[in-house]
């Protein structure tokens, strides 16, 4: 069932990233273990790269984040204090699994900390049966704050029997590392059943647990042995695209190697006790976890009840459930799932605002929400508060014809599911849920209009990317600057201390996995390993090794992709190579800024020494600049179909005028 408007027909095979839960323990058991773990298919998120670059830190051996690497784990002693602190940027799991790690250490200690939506999530939860085993455990921030910043010092441990007043995995790992690492028997008991990723993956890596309905006992003296890992697709992202297939009015939707772990399917139950027409082939056991390929045809929806033991099982898909229930015929009630409220942003009240202000009829309880579904199309604004599962079940419920959705952060969703918009915009038919923007201030829009792309090309130094930026500006869109991106792979590759003529697009794509992108109010900002690095990125290591990193085509692909998901997310001005003929031949407007070689090597020498260069200077720069042209002559020719502006006798700002003209021209024509 949908809302009115356009059929929605739904296509394709999706292969959903490895499941974050899953990634996270792979890197810690592997830190752990002596010998050599394999791990292929990790999730490259943020958060994974987060505990990744924490266990480097305490001097484990973990290789940049790839589709398939190898850990060489020393054993957990080796392990030692991180001589700065770690950041956990937005990962609960990071800073509590890794809490209970330090714990057990003697002789280490850590201070953990986070961004501020992890600062305001609560850890005396994990703290205080630290502290009850015989961990040190300090909240660093004002009186009576138990979140981030915190300082845990590792001690002689003693054994624990804890009972958990709820269902909580973190939790739950954090002792079982805790008892790891110092070699102590602990037992933890919980109301309902968590998710037991932990359980099975030691009990493959040789460690004797004993598991029951009630909670998990470790023996005193165990080792973690190394074993290796394929990692499942991750349940919660594969849920969102369940949901808009049952949504659609016609097509099917594949989704390949599942995690059907029973702790992590509740939202499949709960969407086919909604009518979901869904079900499960080519299953089998990989690493101790089922898993599957679920086929998800469209049907007609209508509410129900989820509480009790239900929602631990569901509790990271219940805002997809929460917008599907507002499709669907009848009223839904979510209770019992006050853990909501202390995820990465409070869902309920996230959830319950949003679906308001589009329109739909929902109540806030204290525990849940109560949503009576309408065929009524939605429409308004998404404020995502930076949380990547609010941004995602939006954005499905966005890809309806009929639904006027804008997003104001799409890119929050690279915590989890990096090229979530890419898979949703190839998964539909005809009419493509595309991520078109509205006016910069308000973000992306998820209407039936394609994006509008304003790609501007040019040689090295012919003012591409302050043109792009003044450009963006003027016509109120976001600006992504592609050269950006081969700076940022350059940097880890110039990085690694591997020498530059040794370089191969696979291994300076092996750090790929460091970088992603945000959004900001005016631009797509990459990241490396989740941080700015502008300055670095501009540094002259980077320049001198740049242009033989572009000229690897793996590289130019991947750089593309990066592009492109930006693309999909926001309406954009892009600069750089091959954008207009390689990254986006559909542009709607294409344009190739020229100037004579003596007149681009003196701008660029005004912009570097701040003053007016010599004549010197200027003959050398040009030399410069001409290798340089002939080094990427394959990737500085124009489209077939793009504007060609000679900016050698006119001014920056004459060119920015002319481009605006054409732009706002091509709008004109596109009835924007």
């Amino acid at each position: 069932m949908r809302v009115t408007g356009t059929p929605l027909t739904v296509s394709g095979t999706i292969r959903a990233p490895g499941d974050k839960s899953i990634s996270h323990r792979a890197l810690i058991f592997a830190a752990m273990a002596s010998g050599a773990t394999r791990i292929r298919g990790i999730l490259p998120s943020a958060d994974v790269r987060a505990t990744a670059g924490a266990l480097r830190a305490m001097g484990a051996r973990i290789p940049a984040l790839s589709d398939d690497f190898v850990v060489h784990g020393q054993g957990v002693q080796s392990l030692h204090s991180p001589e700065a602190t770690l950041d956990c940027a937005n990962s609960g799991t990071t800073a509590r699994l890794l809490a209970g790690l330090v714990a057990g250490l003697a002789g280490r200690s850590a201070r953990f900390e986070g961004d501020a939506s992890l600062s305001r999530r609560p850890m005396r939860r994990v703290a205080d049966p630290l502290s009850a085993m015989g961990a040190h455990v300090t909240f660093m921030g004002a009186a009576g704050h138990d979140g981030l910043p915190m300082q845990v010092d590792g001690a002689a441990l003693h054994g624990i029997r804890y009972v958990n007043a709820q269902a909580s995995a973190q939790v739950k790992s954090a002792l079982l590392l805790a008892g790891l690492t110092s070699g102590v028997a602990v037992t933890v008991d919980e109301p309902l059943r968590s998710r037991d990723h932990s359980e099975r993956m030691l009990l493959a890596r040789g460690v004797a647990l004993a598991m029951t309905s009630e909670g998990v006992t470790l023996p005193a003296g165990q080792v973690v042995q190394p074993a290796d890992v394929i990692v499942p697709s991750d349940p919660s992202s594969a849920a969102f695209f369940v949901a808009l297939a049952a949504l659609a009015d016609a097509g099917q939707l594949r989704l390949e190697n599942v995690c059907l772990n029973p702790t992590r399917t509740g939202a499949f139950d709960v969407l086919q006790r909604m009518g979901a027409v869904l079900h499960v082939e080519d299953e089998c056991d990989v690493g101790g976890e089922r898993i599957g390929t679920l086929v998800v045809h469209p049907s007609t929806l209508r509410g129900t009840h989820i509480n009790g033991a239900e929602i631990p099982r569901c509790i990271d898909e219940l805002p997809m459930i929460a917008c599907l229930a507002a499709c669907a015929e009848g009223e839904t009630r979510i209770t019992d799932a006050q853990e909501l409220r202390v995820k990465e942003s409070d869902r309920i009240r996230g959830v319950v605002e949003n679906l308001r202000a589009l329109g739909a009829e929902i109540e806030e309880l204290s525990d849940g929400m109560r949503i009576v579904g309408s065929r009524t199309p939605l429409a308004g604004h998404v404020v995502t508060h930076g949380d990547h599962r609010l941004a995602m079940a939006f954005g499905v419920l966005g890809a309806l014809p009929g639904n006027q959705i804008t997003i104001d952060d799409p890119g929050c969703v690279a915590v989890s599911y990096p090229t979530f918009w890419r898979d949703l915009s190839q998964s539909v038919g005809p009419v493509a849920p595309s991520m078109a923007s509205a006016p910069a201030s308000v973000a992306p829009s998820i209407t039936g209009s394609s994006p509008l792309v304003i790609a501007i090309d040019g040689p090295a130094a012919s003012g591409k990317s302050s043109t792009a930026q003044w450009v963006a500006k003027l016509l109120d869109v976001r600006h992504v600057d592609s050269g950006a991106f081969y700076r940022a792979i350059t940097f880890l590759a110039v990085e690694s201390g591997e020498v530059p003529e040794s370089w191969t697009a696979a291994s300076v794509l092996a750090h790929s996995g460091r970088v992603a992108w945000r959004l900001t109010e005016r631009s797509v900002l990459p990241l490396v390993d989740g941080q700015d690095q502008d300055e670095a990125l501009r540094g002259a290591a980077v320049t001198r090794h740049v242009s033989r990193v572009a000229a690897m085509a793996l590289v130019r692909a991947w750089v593309n992709e990066q592009v492109r998901s930006a693309g999909a997310a926001v309406d954009v001005v892009v600069d750089g190579r091959d954008i207009g003929t390689a990254v986006f031949p559909t542009a709607q407007l294409k344009v190739f800024l020229v100037a004579d070689s003596w007149e681009r090597a003196r701008r660029r020498l005004l912009q570097r020494l701040g003053r007016r260069p010599t004549e010197a200077e200027i003959a050398t720069e040009t030399e410069a600049l001409v290798a340089r042209d002939a080094q990427d002559a394959t990737q500085s020719a124009p489209a077939h179909d793009a504007v060609t502006i000679d900016t050698t006798t006119v001014t920056q700002e004459e060119q920015v005028e002319r481009i605006v003209a054409l732009a706002r021209a091509t709008r004109q024509r596109l009835g924007r």
